[in-house]
C-alpha cells in the first residue's frame, strides 16, 4: 500500500476519497527543512553548499511519513505542482533518505495534478514522474539569494539605522515603489481648469447633457479654461446663442471579456471587489482548491485545458442559451515567462456548479468561487456589442461647439455574467444613453434650476446672487458665482472648477498589478511580500490604499544611497529572468549565485566603516523636499523656530521610530514628528518649557513631555520647591488634548479611599509606572503595605472599599501572605448554573453577594440572611451585565471511568510471526 504524501490535512483528505484504502494518504504540513536562521547557513566559501534543518514542528510529520514507510515500501510525492511544490517533495527524499528511511529498494516517484478531481488524480498515478531537479535549483537559487541578502544587508540597516527591521530581495524593491508613489503625490502641483456643460432639450422636449468643445472657432484643450474668468466667459457665449444640431454620428462597437484568472489578476479582483488582501484571497483560494472545487491557483498561465473549454460552453448553452456562445472557442495567449513553472488558468472543475449549487458555509470562499465561475464563464461567452452616439452641435456664427456622446448595449453577451472591476474609477459620461436626435434640430436650453444640484454641489461660498426656483430659461443676463462654479442666469450652463489630480497610492491590486509589469516576483511570492512589509511597519494600509511609514521612507533612503542597484527594477526583474533560465535547466544557478554574490559582499564590505551620522545626514539631504519644505515667507526651513539658532535634522529613536530635532540639543529641546512641518499639531505640541493648560487655586497647571514621558506640573520649580506637585499622563491619554480639569484630577492622586474595616490602615488609590493600582499602607510612600492592581484608569477615581478589600485579600492569598480573604456571612452554595461558591459577605458598605470576582450589593430590602439563590443569581447576572462580563455555562465533566479489574500475569508467548501484506 504505497504511502502518498501532500502538503495540507484537507488536501490529504480530499484525494484520500478518491484513491481509497489501497494508499495511506499523509501530510507533511508545508515545508518540513529550511536554512536556520543563523550566519553560516549558505556557506559562500564551499560552493553556495546550504546546510538545512528540520522545524521542531515538522519533525512529527517526517516521523509519520518515516513510519508509513516502514510496513509501505513505496513513496509517492503528491505535493502542488509548481516550483515550491517541487522543492517540498526534494526536501522530503531528502530528509527520509537521511533518516534511512528510504532504502536503495524503495520506489519514490512524483505526480502531480492541477486540480483535485476524481479523473485528475487517478490519471496522475497513472504518470508518475521523478523530482525535477531545474525547478528545484530554481527554488535552491532563489532561497539562497533571499537568505543572502535578509542575513547581510539587514544587519547592516540594524546598525547604520536604528529601528529598521529587515531588508528583503524582492520586499525592498516593491516598498520602494510605494515610497516613490508617495514622494510623487507630495511633489504634486495642482493646475486648475475648467469645463462647461450644458443641459440642452430637444424638440419633443427631452433634456440631455454636452459639453463645450470649441470656443471662437477653436477646439479647446483641457487648459485653455485656466481660470473663472475665462471660464465665465465661455458660459455667457453658450448660453447667450441659439444651438443647432450639426451631425449625429451613430457606429456599433464591441467589448470582449477579459481572460480567465491567473494569480496576480484574481489577487487583483478579489481586491477590487471585496477589499480582499492578497494573503487573504491566496488562503481562501487554497482551500478551494484543496476541496477540489477550483484548479491550483498559483499560475502565470491564462490558457484553458479544451475538455474545460467544451464544459463551459456547454455550461453556457444550458444557462443562457446558444446565442451567448461564439462560434469559436475562445483561446487566450499564455503570457507566462516560463512555460516550465506555468499552469493552466484558475478556474472551476465543475462549470456547472455555481457558488450557490456548492453550499460554501465561509463567506470569503462562497464569493471568490463565485467570482472565479464567473470570470471562466464569461471568458468562453459572445462580445458585448453597443451603438455609441456622437452629437455635434454649433452656433450659427460658429463660435461655439458643444458634443454629447452616449452608447446603447444592443446585446450584453459576457457582460450578463461578469464586468471585470476597475482600479480608478473616472467620472466617463459615455456610458450615458441620448434621446432621439437628428442633423438640423433646434436646440432648447433648461431652465437654470435644472442645474441647480450641480452648482450646489460645487466646493467654494456663493459670491453672487442665490438661485430662485422662480427663473426661468432665455437669454443670460448674469451669472451666479462661487468660488469652484459659475452658472448662467436663466439658462442650465454650467462653468465647473476642476484641479489635476495626484497618481493615486496603490492598492494591494494596483501594487501587484505593478509587479507584474515590471517583472518583479512571481506569482507564488506577490501575497507574502505584500504582507511582510506591512508586518515590519513600513507600509500601513487605511482603507484599500498603502501608505509609506517613516520605518519605510528611512529604510528605503538608505538602501537608494548605499544599495541603489539591488532595489532597481531592471536589476531585479533581470535575477528573476536568470531564475527562469534556471527553472528551464537553461542555466547553473550557483553561476548566478556567485555572480549576485561577488558584487553585493562588496557593496556590503563598503559600508563598513559609515558612521550613523554620517547616514543621517545623507538621508536628511534625500528626504529634504519632504521633511523640510520652502517656507511661504522664505526663511530657512532647517531654522529651529524655538531657538532660532539651532539647525533641524532628522534623528532615530532606539525605538525605531525618527523625529526632527535642534541641533542645540540638550540646551533647546525642540522636537516634532518625522515628516514635513504641521502648522495645526505644532500649535498644540507641547514646548519645552511645557503647555499652559490654565490655573487651579493660584497655581499655573503644566504638561511636560519628560525623559520617562509625558506628566502634569502644578507651580514652578523654584529655591523653595524644589519639586513640586507632579503625576505622570497615563499611556492611554494624549498630552496634546488634555485639558484642565483631567490635568487636576491626576494632580490629586494618591486619592484616600478610607481606613481598611479590618485593622484601620488607609487604602489609596493611584496610578504608577504599571498603570493604576491599590496600595494598603499608612502612606503612600510607605515601602511596605500590600499592592494590589486595578483594571481600569477610571477605577482609580471610583473604586469603593468593598471592592478595594475584596483585591486586596485576594492579593494577599495569591501570594500566600499573611492576609486572608474575609469569611462569608453565609454560603448558599454552588452556583447552580456555572458552578463556583456563591457566599454574602460583609461589606463596610453593607451586605454583598460574592461569586468568583462579580461583588453584587444586595439592596436594603433584602434581608442578608434571608436571600435565597435565586435572588442572589439574579444579583449577579444584573452585575455581569452592567460591568460587561460574562457568566459562562458550566462545562461538563467527563464521565469518570471505572477501575479496570487486575488481571493476572499473563503467560510468555513466543514472538508474532512479521505481518505480511496478506494478513
Amino acid at each position: 500500500m504505497p504511502v502518498v504524501v501532500v502538503e495540507s490535512p484537507a488536501k490529504a483528505k480530499t484525494i484520500n476519497k478518491y484513491l481509497g484504502d489501497n494508499f495511506t494518504v499523509l501530510a507533511s504540513y508545508g515545508h518540513v527543512r529550511d536554512l536556520p536562521p543563523k550566519d553560516g547557513s549558505v556557506d559562500t566559501d564551499n560552493d553556495f553548499d546550504m546546510l538545512w534543518e528540520i522545524a521542531s514542528d515538522s519533525k512529527k510529520h517526517v516521523k509519520a511519513i518515516a513510519d508509513a514507510l516502514k510496513d509501505d515500501n513505496e513513496l509517492i510525492l503528491a505535493t502542488d505542482p509548481d516550483r515550491e511544490g517541487e522543492a517540498i517533495s526534494w526536501h522530503l527524499q531528502e530528509a527520509l533518505t537521511k533518516r534511512k528511511s528510504i532504502k536503495k529498494d524503495t520506489p519514490v516517484s512524483r505526480v502531480v495534478f492541477n486540480q483535485i478531481t476524481q479523473k485528475a488524480v487517478t490519471d496522475a498515478m497513472k504518470n508518475p514522474r521523478q523530482v525535477d531537479m531545474p525547478l528545484v535549483e530554481a527554488y535552491l537559487a532563489r532561497r539562497a539569494l533571499d537568505y543572502l541578502v535578509g542575513f547581510n544587508l539587514s544587519p547592516v540597516l540594524w546598525r547604520k539605522l536604528p529601528g529598521a527591521k529587515s531588508a528583503g530581495r524582492v520586499q525592498s524593491v516593491t516598498l520602494r515603489l510605494i515610497v516613490e508613489r508617495e514622494m510623487e503625490i507630495e511633489a504634486f502641483r495642482p493646475r486648475e481648469y475648467w469645463s462647461v456643460k450644458a443641459l440642452l432639450t430637444t424638440p419633443s422636449g427631452q433634456e440631455f447633457e454636452a459639453r463645450l468643445t470649441e470656443l471662437t472657432g477653436k477646439k479647446l484643450d483641457k487648459f485653455d479654461l485656466a481660470d473663472a474668468t475665462q471660464a465665465e466667459m465661455a458660459v455667457q457665449a453658450v448660453a447667450s446663442r441659439d444651438l443647432t444640431v450639426t451631425s449625429v454620428e451613430a457606429k456599433p462597437t464591441s467589448r470582449n471579456p477579459s481572460a480567465p484568472f491567473m494569480t496576480s489578476t484574481l489577487q487583483q479582483e478579489a481586491s477590487r471587489k471585496f477589499g480582499m488582501g492578497a494573503r487573504q484571497t491566496m488562503s481562501t483560494a487554497q482551500r478551494l482548491y484543496e476541496a477540489g472545487h477550483i484548479t491550483y491557483m498559483r499560475t502565470d498561465g491564462i490558457d484553458m485545458a479544451p475538455e474545460a473549454v467544451t464544459m463551459a460552453r456547454d455550461a453556457i448553452t444550458d444557462r443562457y442559451g446558444s446565442k451567448y456562445v461564439p462560434d469559436k472557442p475562445r483561446v487566450y495567449k499564455n503570457k507566462a515567462k516560463n512555460a516550465q513553472e506555468a499552469h493552466e488558468c484558475v478556474r472551476p472543475t465543475d462549470m456547472t456548479k455555481d457558488a450557490g449549487s456548492l453550499s460554501l458555509k465561509d463567506d470569503d470562499q462562497r464569493k471568490l468561487y463565485d467570482l472565479i465561475w464567473k470570470r471562466t464563464l464569461a471568458c468562453q461567452m459572445e462580445t458585448a456589442r453597443f451603438e455609441r452616439t456622437t452629437v455635434e452641435i454649433g452656433s450659427a456664427d460658429r463660435q461655439v461647439g458643444l458634443r454629447a456622446s452616449g452608447q446603447v448595449m444592443i446585446f450584453d453577451g459576457f457582460l450578463k455574467v461578469y464586468e471585470e472591476g476597475r482600479d480608478d474609477v473616472s467620472g466617463d459620461d459615455d456610458d450615458k444613453r441620448l434621446p432621439q436626435i437628428d442633423q438640423g434640430d433646434k436646440l432648447g436650453k433648461a431652465p437654470a434650476t435644472a442645474l441647480r444640484a450641480d452648482f450646489d454641489k460645487a466646493e467654494g461660498v456663493v459670491d453672487g446672487d442665490v438661485l430662485d426656483d422662480g427663473d426661468t430659461g432665455g437669454a443670460s443676463k448674469g451669472m451666479h458665482r462661487k468660488s469652484g462654479a459659475l452658472l448662467a442666469e436663466g439658462a442650465a450652463v454650467l462653468g465647473s472648477q476642476h484641479h489635476t489630480q495626484p497618481p493615486p497610492r496603490y492598492t494591494e491590486a494596483t501594487l501587484v498589478k505593478r509587479m507584474e509589469e515590471l517583472g518583479i516576483g512571481r506569482p507564488s511570492t506577490y501575497a507574502s511580500i505584500v504582507t511582510t512589509i506591512q508586518d515590519r511597519g513600513y507600509v500601513r494600509r487605511e482603507g484599500q490604499r498603502l501608505i509609506p511609514e517613516d520605518k519605510g521612507r528611512l529604510v528605503t533612503a538608505f538602501l537608494e544611497n548605499y544599495f541603489r542597484r539591488y532595489i532597481g527594477y531592471d536589476f531585479t526583474a533581470d535575477l528573476e529572468d536568470q531564475l527562469d533560465h534556471v527553472s528551464a535547466g537553461d542555466a547553473d544557478y550557483k553561476k548566478v549565485l556567485d555572480r549576485f554574490w561577488r558584487d553585493f559582499s562588496a557593496a556590503i564590505a563598503e559600508t563598513a566603516d559609515l558612521r550613523i551620522t554620517e547616514v543621517l545626514e545623507k538621508i536628511n539631504d534625500v528626504l529634504a523636499p519632504h521633511l523640510f519644505p520652502p517656507t511661504e515667507d522664505g526663511t530657512d526651513p532647517r531654522l529651529c523656530p524655538n531657538c532660532g539658532a539651532g539647525r533641524l535634522s532628522m534623528r532615530t529613536a532606539r525605538s525605531g521610530g525618527a523625529f526632527i530635532g535642534c541641533s542645540n540639543y540638550p540646551e533647546c529641546r525642540y522636537t516634532r514628528p518625522f515628516g514635513p512641518p504641521d502648522p495645526e499639531a505644532e500649535a498644540s505640541a507641547i514646548p519645552p518649557e511645557g503647555k499652559l493648560l490654565g490655573e487651579d487655586q493660584g497655581d499655573e497647571i503644566r504638561v511636560f513631555k519628560g525623559r520617562f514621558g509625558p506628566y502634569v506640573q502644578r507651580g514652578d520649580v523654584t529655591e523653595e520647591v524644589k519639586k513640586p506637585p507632579r503625576q505622570s499622563v497615563p499611556k492611554d491619554w494624549e498630552p496634546e488634548e488634555l485639558e484642565l480639569d483631567r490635568a487636576v484630577m491626576l494632580l490629586s492622586l494618591p486619592r484616600e479611599i478610607g481606613p481598611h474595616p479590618e485593622d484601620g490602615v488607609m487604602v489609596w488609590a493611584n496610578i504608577g509606572r504599571y498603570g493604576p493600582y491599590l496600595k494598603h499602607a499608612e502612606s503612600t510612600s510607605h515601602k511596605g503595605g500590600t499592592n494590589a492592581n486595578l483594571e481600569g484608569i477610571d477605577e482609580v477615581w471610583t473604586v469603593g472599599m468593598n471592592r478595594a478589600v475584596q483585591l486586596l485579600a485576594e492579593k494577599v492569598a495569591s501570594r500566600g501572605g499573611r492576609g486572608q480573604a474575609a469569611k462569608p456571612l453565609r454560603e448558599l452554595g454552588e452556583h447552580p448554573e456555572v458552578g463556583g461558591p456563591v457566599n454574602v459577605m460583609k461589606g463596610k458598605y453593607g451586605p454583598y453577594v460574592k461569586w468568583e470576582k462579580i461583588n453584587a450589593t444586595i439592596p436594603e430590602e433584602v434581608d442578608p440572611e434571608e436571600i435565597t439563590m435565586a435572588q442572589a443569581v439574579h444579583l449577579i447576572d444584573e452585575r455581569a451585565a452592567k460591568s460587561g462580563k460574562k457568566v459562562a455555562p458550566k462545562k461538563k465533566a467527563a464521565p469518570k471511568k471505572k477501575p479496570a479489574a487486575k488481571k493476572k500475569p499473563a503467560a510468555k508467548k513466543k514472538p508474532a510471526a512479521k505481518k505480511t501484506s496478506d494478513d
